[in-house]
């Protein structure tokens, strides 16, 4: 495996600068702030020009004086952003802006266990390659849905993920696709994306929570991630809300994902069909033989009383936990991401009224709570944005 990286850390703060499109010397000087001299930084561009790094790419508008050149990424630079999910797997191929190239997606179910997931997330990054989008990698990043050792690249007794438990996948991904490969939680991949090209791209503390199968807290202090000491913050889906409620699957009792998060609701919308108190619900068993979060979405839609409860209902507890965690945190954004917040409104409108009564009023008086606007590929950005982080380091 052989691909370039930065010698020092002035190349490596270069590169990601460049990392948000081309930029000219002159702006390259202005924008560092390690003290490089004007002929140091000219001589750091070049040195990355000669690994394949960068690229000149023609001159920038006059300043005054002599035009400056411009210089970006190697347009060869390629990376792959891999979503595994709990039902799906998404992948992606960027550029070194982390500028979506091809994206594909897959059902697939994580209980089947490592190998027949990860045939299927090579298959799909096979599938990215014969389009022409790369012919070698300069890196992979990766999310899966559970608890992860950062440091060693596994996951750790990941409770929807059996047969998952230190897996090293990260070392699997890296032999497998030629190229060093770094593995986080999904939902902190969502938070790096958001923070890359979403609603969060000027806020440097913020909190992603992902309501998806499960539900996660992506936590970003200071325009970076933080894991905490083994890597399990934010993980408030095992946060308890109800000591006399339901089993999570993580095996204690009356955990939010217990009540709320794509298999919760579905197992509650399947109750309400069964028993006939909503219609709509209903109907989509008896159609189908199965009901979805997505089918509670269109029955509130089409104004179903007892979907509209349950999205409220799971809106609820979910603002009790964001409270507590907004008034302890004092971000400046929450968004709120993954499958089951496509409930849309109803689900947003429920969390913000809990989190505007319960919070602090110094904490929540500038605070926006909104949706995600990068939906499906939130996960891909975020896994590229991770490992452009570690390739474009010293």
């Amino acid at each position: 495996m052989k691909t370039n990286r930065p010698e020092n850390p002035h190349q490596a703060a270069l590169l990601r600068l460049l990392r948000d499109g081309p930029r000219s010397r002159a702006q390259l000087n202005d924008l560092t702030s390690d003290g490089m001299s004007r002929s140091k930084l000219n001589g750091e561009l070049d040195r990355l020009i000669e690994l394949g790094l960068a690229a000149p790419d023609g001159f920038a508008e006059s300043r005054g004086g002599r035009r400056s050149g411009l210089v970006r990424l190697s347009p060869a630079t390629r990376f792959a952003g891999i979503d595994i999910g709990a039902t799906s797997v998404d992948v992606a191929v960027t550029d070194g802006e982390l500028n979506v190239l091809g994206h594909v997606s897959e059902p697939i179910d994580i209980r089947n266990g490592p190998a027949p997931v990860l045939d299927r997330v090579f298959d799909l990054v096979g599938k990215l390659r014969e389009q022409g989008l790369y012919t070698q990698l300069n890196g992979a990043g990766i999310g899966v849905p559970g608890p992860v050792s950062f440091a060693e690249g596994v996951p750790v007794v990941p409770p929807i993920m059996p047969g998952w438990n230190r897996h090293p996948l990260r070392e699997t991904v890296s032999q497998e696709l030629g190229c060093p490969a770094m593995l986080d939680n999904d939902v902190n991949l969502m938070a790096l994306g958001e923070l890359h090209a979403g609603v969060a791209r000027q806020v440097d503390d913020f909190l992603l929570v992902k309501i998806g199968t499960g539900v996660g807290c992506g936590i970003v202090v200071d325009g970076r991630i933080y894991r905490g000491v083994s890597g399990s913050a934010g993980d408030i889906g095992h946060m308890m809300v109800d000591e006399d409620g339901p089993v999570c699957p993580c095996g204690n009792i009356g955990c939010l994902e217990a009540y709320f998060g794509g298999s919760a609701l579905a197992a509650q919308a399947e109750s309400a069909a069964r028993s006939g108190v909503s219609p709509h619900l209903a109907a989509r068993l008896a159609a189908t033989g199965s009901v979805t979060a997505e089918d509670v979405a269109m029955a509130a839609a089409q104004g179903d009383p007892v979907a509209i409860q349950l999205i409220r209902d799971g809106g609820r507890r979910v603002g009790q936990v964001l409270a507590g965690l907004v008034s302890f945190f004092n971000p400046g954004l929450v968004i709120i991401a993954g499958g089951v917040a496509r409930l849309g409104h109803i689900l947003l409108a429920e969390i913000r009224s809990v989190v505007y009564r319960r919070s602090l009023p110094l904490a929540t008086g500038n605070l926006p709570i909104v949706l995600s606007e990068l939906e499906d590929v939130a996960g891909v950005v975020g896994a590229a944005r991770l490992i452009s982080d570690h390739v474009y380091s010293a």
